[in-house]
């Protein structure tokens, strides 16, 4: 498949009509071409004369120079079941008469001209000769509509009902009855109607592209220690790339030399720096902010994470939410019916009730135009694009728009306790000391040498007593308990109560080993041969955001909050109560977080949040399953929302937004159908006229468009 940029798409339901044209050519079944990104994917076999044929005709066009704008879309990706072969090269002429960057610069012209004769010709109306006047609207009418007409005959003739084939049988029939000024007004409406629904698809998609622009394009490569620059797809694993002040990463790798802070919010949403050194992992896209740094590679670009998450996000604009595939649905059976509604308003009347047979046509057009789908199709796709581009700016991905309106409707939360909650490593929260001479350093001597999480967390709170370390020798694993070891000629062993069995416990030990196990933490005792020496409790750190995320999302709506955990109850208790969860269950193996992942979603919508690996089926069974990455492989392949960030701070704000969208969508259905059924009901007493159907018509599609981009729009959060 080949992939194009389309420009001119103006219109959902005209975009829908192109697409249904290409799927009847030669080799165009497969044809796709999305309005919400304006893209139009191809088999390299079909006629390219045609497709632009077929584009011209609606005024649209492929944009020169654009089939391989965006670096990470030059390459195959094999991310699930999507395989992305884009080639280009495929040497057609893309010549056509629009002039690029400038598509609506004609019709913008072309509709101030119309406007201005139609002005001139109801001032000169009733002073001039008739002519003069009726050639004036007749021209505007020309000028302003003429587009819409040829499409609509060409529509007309092959039976498509679209709102083009509506609008040409309005302004025929307004022409035949003699109704010159509103047949005038109705086609300069629609033009402008046409144009103002583009600038605000327009602004949907320009608020994407300027997230794709994040991208870097070049890269200096260190080429036996020659600076040169090179474009980024020619980066290969292991090369060694310079990164000065203000430069972009070009692709993950991690720092062999130098020392700077990094801006990630291309990856995390986050503008607040990290600091990177020797050894440290960095993310393309990424930006340097002052000293210089030598990046070795790890993966070539269009493997990395910026080239997924942007080759994600945009994929994202591309599904259909099923609002959207039941609107497109709804409109292909809507307009027929209209068709059939206003010529029973145009005949019933006068045969019934002997009405005036001119009255009567007249409604029937206004019929017509009412019944244009445009407002209705619009009322989902900007308001989804917008969420979506919302949310990856806050570095929160979204696979697709399905999964931003599952999000607005979610009622529960199932939360894995590791890494999630908490930080997953480990921390000293308490230190009962009965010799402190000795413990610290019988500690530490044994501990320092070890790659244990738990030694790992007794290291780091000695390292801030700046307590000198002897040297420990014999050190012996003892399974299942612990360490003993040799220190300055004497035994010492740490560990678990069992390491200790050599001890009696007097009764004041054992009721505060009693008491640290029933807080929820794991305890390591040292001791030498005669008494205990001090015991460490250890416990997994809860992530500072947790609580206040907590609060926020059951103020938010989210009904129920759970906790899913492997470790033991009282542990999980402890956690429970700090961050305000409203349940929790412990001692859970991976099948027990599925069953009840699966009971939970028996009785409402649930979202799992994990890591994306450990969490996988648990992931997969919840309706949504969500995944903090920070940039990892697994975890943007695992959910289908992924947050970027290594903490859960903007999950309530991505809920918020899915609600949004979710609350826009509605009203705009509400008000599209709500305006249109009351200008119908102006039939009835005979009251409808033909500019009050179209300014109804064009004020919902206006109204509904400017009401969906106020998604894009960042309130300030509020405290938690």
């Amino acid at each position: 498949m080949k992939e194009y940029r389309v420009k001119g798409l103006s219109c959902g339901n005209c975009a829908l009509a192109i697409e249904n044209q290409l799927k009847r050519l030669e080799y165009g079944e497969t044809a796709e071409l999305h309005y919400n990104t304006g893209k139009l994917k191809l088999d390299p076999r079909i006629s390219f004369a045609a497709v632009e044929s077929i584009l011209k005709a609606d005024h649209a066009y492929i944009e020169r120079g654009q089939e391989s704008h965006h670096g990470h879309e030059d390459h195959a990706h094999s991310h699930g079941e999507h395989d992305h072969q884009h080639e280009h090269g495929d040497g057609h002429s893309h010549s056509h008469s629009h002039s690029h960057g400038h598509g609506l610069l004609g019709p913008i012209r072309l509709l101030i001209l119309s406007a201005v004769l139609f002005a001139a010709a109801i001032i000169i109306d009733g002073s001039a000769h008739e002519a003069v006047p009726v050639s004036l609207y007749l021209l505007a009418t020309v000028l302003s509509g003429y587009s819409t007409f040829l499409r609509g005959l060409r529509h007309l003739w092959s039976l498509r009902f679209t709102i083009d084939t509506l609008m040409t049988i309005a302004l025929i029939g307004a022409i035949a009855i003699g109704e010159w000024k509103e047949a005038t007004l109705v086609a300069i409406l629609f033009g402008l109607n046409e144009i103002l629904e583009g600038l605000g698809m327009e602004k949907a998609r320009r608020s994407m592209a300027s997230l794709l622009k994040v991208a870097p394009k070049e890269a200096v490569r260190l080429e036996d220690g020659v600076e040169k620059t090179v474009p980024i797809a020619s980066l290969a694993v292991n090369d060694i790339v310079i990164v000065k002040p203000g430069g972009k990463i070009p692709s993950d790798g991690k720092v062999v030399d130098g020392k700077s802070s990094v801006n990630e919010a291309a990856i995390t949403g986050e503008s607040l720096p990290v600091e990177k050194f020797s050894g440290e992992p960095v993310y393309a896209g990424s930006i340097n902010n002052e000293g210089v740094l030598r990046v070795q590679i790890d993966k070539a670009y269009e493997d990395s994470s910026l080239a997924t998450i942007l080759h994600l996000v945009e994929e994202a604009q591309e599904t259909k939410t099923p609002t959207e595939l039941f609107i497109n649905k709804f409109a292909k059976y809507y307009t027929p019916a209209i068709m059939a509604a206003a010529v029973l308003v145009m005949i019933v009347p006068p045969l019934i009730h002997g009405g005036d047979w001119i009255k009567w046509l007249y409604q029937g057009l206004a019929v017509l135009i009412v019944g244009c789908p445009c407002a209705l199709i619009l009322s989902s796709p900007i308001a989804i694009v917008s969420g979506i581009t919302r949310n990856a700016r806050n570095g929160i991905l979204i696979k697709g728009g399905v999964f931003l309106e599952q999000l607005g409707r979610i009622d529960t939360l199932a939360f894995d306790k590791t890494g999630t909650l908490t930080k997953g490593e480990p921390h000293v929260e308490k230190a009962v000391v009965y010799d402190e001479a000795r413990f610290y350093q019988v500690a530490g001597s044994i501990e320092k040498s070890s790659s244990h999480p738990l030694a790992k967390a007794i290291m780091k709170d000695i390292a801030q007593r700046n307590i000198e370390l002897p040297e420990a020798d014999e050190i012996r694993t003892v399974p299942g308990s612990g360490i003993v070891a040799e220190i300055r000629g004497e035994t010492y062993w740490l560990g678990n109560e069992q390491s200790i069995g050599h001890i009696s416990l007097p009764d004041d030990i054992l009721a505060q080993i009693i008491s640290l196990k029933e807080q929820g933490l794991t305890l390591v005792l040292a001791a030498d041969k005669d008494r205990v020496l001090g015991m460490f409790g250890i416990a997994d750190e809860i992530r500072e955001e947790s609580a206040a995320v907590i609060r926020k999302l059951h103020r938010a709506g989210i009904r129920q909050t759970v906790m899913l955990t492997g470790d033991h109850q009282k542990t999980a208790e402890k956690v429970a109560d700090m961050v305000g969860v409203t349940s929790c269950f412990s001692g859970l193996l991976p099948e027990d977080k599925v069953k009840i992942v699966k009971d939970l979603a028996a009785r409402g919508r649930v979202a799992m949040i994990g890591d994306g690996i450990n969490d996988a089926p648990a992931l997969a069974s919840a309706q949504l399953g969500i995944a903090m990455g920070k940039g990892t492989d697994s975890a943007i392949e695992t959910a289908d929302i992924v947050l970027m960030q290594d903490h859960l701070g903007k999950l309530p704000e991505a809920i918020g937004i899915a609600k949004q969208v979710n609350a826009v969508i509605r009203f705009n259905i509400a008000v599209a159908l709500g305006l249109k059924l009351i200008a119908l009901l102006l039939t009835i007493p005979g009251w409808l006229t033909l500019w009050i159907a179209i300014l109804s018509d064009m004020g919902a599609t206006i109204f509904v468009t400017l009401v969906s981009l106020t998604v894009l729009i960042s309130r300030r959060d509020k405290a938690g």
